[in-house]
């Protein structure tokens, strides 16, 4: 590591995902990328019901391939009446499309009176080294920093966002089978990896849940599990029918909450979600889960499955979120690329 000041020492820190965004960062899928294998032209459309509301309440950024992506792209957001002076395009080109993983992860200071924001740069390899290449993906947070003219910090270690959530107080949220998994930093102990996390996050508390879904190619990100939905509460999955693949796995993490404290000591409040119906295609287990939702300024965007437990799931989050407009949009086609909404979005602070 190097000897130069961390972020925290610097008194950076990572926002809680429900602070006031400046935008959100997406990265367009590409026709010829792995991750919707022979149901591409059905995810786009998906897409732009995402941006309908987001336009509306913050600045949309979309990482594009090339000018001739940029094109079509705005002409099917404008056929699903979004304007394009509500969004801005980038030639910034990755392979593929989840940039809750490879996009930045921003920090915020206040220093003298004065709002600052930075980024940190993890590395990237496609979960483990599972989708090569990757390397115009893991480039994406450098582009944006420069973009923004912001400093940015580089751990020299795999992480992605999506394997972490955070409180915005100092207490952070991952999983023991993603950021243990030696496909990722094979040469960190666990205490090691806290210490990456304290170092460069600014946070004080973390807290270890164990595996994930079932269908989940992240190895177990956090964001299909549970999540914070304000300082004190964290929302978290569970599958009423013991004969489930994923029954024992949201069992075990669930107990583990129940034992979990705060960066100050108290007892989290715990709400349980439903697990949709398995959601399978051509005979595979997708990672369907509510808990892939999105934060943004005044609204939630939440993934439904065209199933009965879609409006079980939307009235739950709506009594957690009672001062934001909880939005469902139907996940069905996105989910085939075994991501959803909090997937291939990337807050950016204010």
């Amino acid at each position: 590591m190097s000897s130069s000041p961390t972020p925290a020492q610097l008194g950076f820190r990572m926002p809680a995902e429900w602070e006031t965004h400046a935008g959100t960062w997406l990265t367009w899928p590409r026709p010829d990328g792995v991750s919707f294998p022979d149901r591409y032209f059905a995810v786009p459309p998906v897409y732009a019901k995402f941006i309908q509301p987001l336009f509306q309440v913050e600045q949309v950024n979309v990482n594009v391939w090339d000018a001739d992506m940029e094109s079509w792209v705005g002409e099917l957001l404008k056929e699903n009446n979004v304007p394009l002076d509500q969004v801005l395009f980038h030639h910034f080109p990755a392979y593929e499309p989840w940039c809750r993983d490879h996009g930045p992860i921003f920090l915020v200071r206040d220093n003298n009176g004065v709002h600052e924001r930075a980024v940190v740069d993890w590395g990237y390899n496609a979960w483990g080294g599972k989708y090569p290449p990757f390397d115009l993906d893991d480039a994406i947070p450098q582009h944006i920093a420069y973009l923004r003219q912001l400093p940015f910090f580089s751990p020299g270690i795999v992480l992605e966002g999506g394997s972490i959530d955070v409180n915005g107080y100092g207490t952070l949220l991952t999983t023991e089978s993603c950021l243990l998994n030696p496909n990722r930093n094979p040469h960190l102990t666990k205490g090691q990896i806290e210490q990456y996390l304290r170092d460069y996050l600014g946070v004080t508390n973390i807290l270890w849940l164990g595996e994930g879904i079932a269908g989940d190619d992240t190895d177990g990100h956090v964001d299909g599990l549970a999540r914070f939905v304000n300082p004190s509460t964290i929302v978290s999955v569970v599958e009423e029918d013991p004969a489930d693949a994923n029954y024992q796995v949201l069992q075990d993490n669930l107990r583990r909450l129940r034992g979990m404290r705060d960066q100050d000591g108290r007892i989290f409040r715990i709400v349980q979600l439903p697990m949709p119906s398995a959601v399978e295609y051509q005979g595979r287990r997708l990672p369907a889960s509510y808990a892939n939702f999105y934060i943004a300024n005044g609204i939630v965007i939440v993934p439904t499955y065209r199933d009965p437990n879609d409006s079980e799931a939307m009235a739950i989050l709506r009594r957690v979120f009672p001062d934001s407009r909880v939005i469902g949009i139907d996940s069905t086609e996105l989910i085939w690329g075994l991501g959803s909404f909090h997937c291939i979005s990337q807050q950016e602070p204010g």
